[in-house]
């Protein structure tokens, strides 16, 4: 006799290819997010990110080369400025040898690293001001697949890097207009405000979003969606406002 099926139990869905999970993030995050959480694994987007990010550098790196880029850097730096022609030289030249190497090991390093903190920080919060279980691992997850919109961004910005009729212009760190910096004049504005109007980009608002459905799905029904979005918004907001203050005082660049 055939068994008969148990009335209000249903099955769970069937997991969910890298593929449909890599497509899905953009076209169906809800259902995506959904399958992360109950697979949670990361290296896939993460070693796309390497790779495009990667590729990216090395585009900017063959194409219009570190001195342009680092001469605006220094030269608008008020504490370099007040150092001795030769010293500032040197400081360059140091800069111009170093530069091109970390830049590709941040490459690698920096998203995993990102991830790791990002992760622990947010499940942190949801975990002990919410009180909402969640294991690390989904929020790792979460902030890899939600972070794959950069993927994109670097893709974007190769493509102006290569149409840009004065490629010694173009700055690596906001290659594509989409934040409100690129109607300000970094060299007449407060560096405070021109970093903050930086990180108001369109593709860092959609990560952050999507990073957030990810932590909703791991949470599940005692999470809300307002709360997932205040685990990393909260963080994040630190950073930029510590970061535009460095800036200001010309500790970072």
């Amino acid at each position: 006799m055939a068994a008969e099926a148990v009335p209000g139990v249903q099955a769970a869905p069937p997991a969910m290819s890298e593929i449909s999970r890599l497509v899905g993030v953009f076209f169906e995050p809800g259902k995506t997010f959904a399958d992360i959480a109950q697979r949670p694994r990361w290296l896939v987007p993460i070693l796309i990110g390497i790779v495009i990010g990667a590729g990216y550098l090395y585009a900017f790196n063959t194409h219009v080369g570190w001195e342009p880029y680092l001469h605006r850097i220094l030269d608008n730096n008020p504490r370099m400025l007040q150092l001795p022609p030769d010293q500032r030289q040197r400081i360059f030249d140091m800069q111009l040898r170093i530069v091109p190497i970390t830049s590709y090991v941040a490459a690698v390093v920096f998203p995993f690293l990102t991830f790791l903190l990002g992760a622990a920080i947010s499940a942190g919060i949801i975990k002990g001001l919410m009180g909402v279980p969640i294991k690390f691992k989904q929020a790792f997850a979460a902030f890899a697949y939600g972070s794959l919109p950069r993927s994109i961004y670097a893709i974007l910005s190769t493509a102006v890097l290569f149409a840009t009729k004065n490629p010694e212009d173009f700055d690596p760190q906001n290659g594509f207009f989409s934040n409100p910096s690129v109607l300000m004049d970094p060299r007449t504005s407060s560096k405070f405000l021109y970093t903050i109007a930086g990180n108001l980009d369109v593709f860092v608002i959609w990560v952050l979003l999507l990073i957030a459905m990810g932590l909703k799905a791991a949470g599940g029904k005692r999470l809300a969606f307002s709360g997932a979005l205040f685990s990393v918004v909260l963080p994040f907001a630190v950073y930029v406002l510590l970061r535009a203050a460095l800036v200001a005082a010309g500790i970072s660049g």
